[in-house]
């Protein structure tokens, strides 16, 4: 009995294994001429793409907008291809169908990934409006760096110590940013204290001549000296000077050398910058 059901099985399975051959050799011209066509849209697409990018770079630098779009642009064609090919091997239906079942599952993926599509939207945006680019110092959220790469979902910021940090594209593009990078020049505000005795009007001179040879100074804007408040110990004044952005490290050197001038041109011309003193008495009272 039981080799009679063995015998029945094998040739139900024969028999399936027979016509799965015969349909495959009645597809063999299709799938021969659907691999054919998906490979000439390929390099259809491969040549659209180099050449749109050789093309575009000539005439933008922004290389980044440039990439997107030739890679969308041979995506687009070897989607075309695929389609093409499917079709012959009359599976586009099947295709249909499964698309359908991906759309919902893509939705359920959209809600979980959510984050991470607005990051790629956000470095989308960030490529074509280009707030920054690479090189330019920032600074956000109290990070201050250099920009060194800047992707579709991050952008990487070198600090001064350093350390790379690597920051989603969705808060460089909602968040306040600084651009120290765009504008080339910045003001050094300087506040400093003199004793109440001093001469106003002589302090202000010096402190202009002290200025005036300042590392990264620029000549064209004036050295303004403001007395803003009455302090307990001092009479406060605003130093403002103009100086060119090199990088951060220029400013922070100009900023070192504007304290030591201002320091050592008071010092010369007996300009006094008080600190608070404490004064203790002493009561010696009379014993019992």
């Amino acid at each position: 009995m039981q080799p009679t059901i063995v015998n029945h099985y094998v040739r139900l399975i024969s028999a399936k294994l027979e016509r799965w051959v015969e349909a495959a050799v009645k597809m063999l011209p299709n799938i021969i001429v659907a691999l054919i066509i998906f490979f000439i849209f390929y390099w259809i697409g491969r040549i659209f793409r180099d050449s749109y990018k050789s093309i575009s770079n000539r005439f933008s630098d922004n290389r980044s907008i440039n990439s997107i779009v030739g890679t969308t642009i041979f995506i687009t064609i070897v989607g075309i291809g695929l389609f093409s090919a499917l079709e012959i091997l009359k599976l586009d239906k099947a295709v249909t169908s499964l698309l359908a079942g991906a759309g919902v599952i893509g939705l359920a993926l959209g809600f979980a990934f959510q984050e991470i599509a607005s990051n790629f939207l956000a470095g989308s945006m960030i490529a074509v409006e280009r707030p920054y680019e690479i090189g330019d110092i920032i600074e956000i959220n109290e990070q201050l760096g250099t920009v060194r790469q800047i992707k579709l979902r991050t952008t990487h910021v070198e600090t001064y110590q350093g350390l790379e940090i690597i920051i989603p594209n969705k808060m460089m593009f909602t968040s306040t940013m600084i651009n120290y990078t765009s504008t080339p020049r910045r003001r050094i505000d300087l506040e400093v204290g003199i004793a109440y005795n001093s001469d106003l009007n002589k302090v202000k001179a010096v402190l202009r001549d002290s200025l005036e040879n300042l590392y990264g100074r620029i000549d064209s804007e004036p050295i303004e000296v403001f007395f803003n408040k009455f302090d307990q110990y001092s009479v406060n004044l605003n130093a403002q000077v103009w100086v060119k952005f090199p990088g951060n490290k220029g400013y922070f050197k100009a900023y070192d050398e504007a304290i030591c001038l201002i320091k050592e041109a008071f010092e010369s011309n007996k300009i006094e910058i008080p600190f608070p003193v404490q004064k203790i008495e002493i009561i010696n009272r009379p014993q019992a």
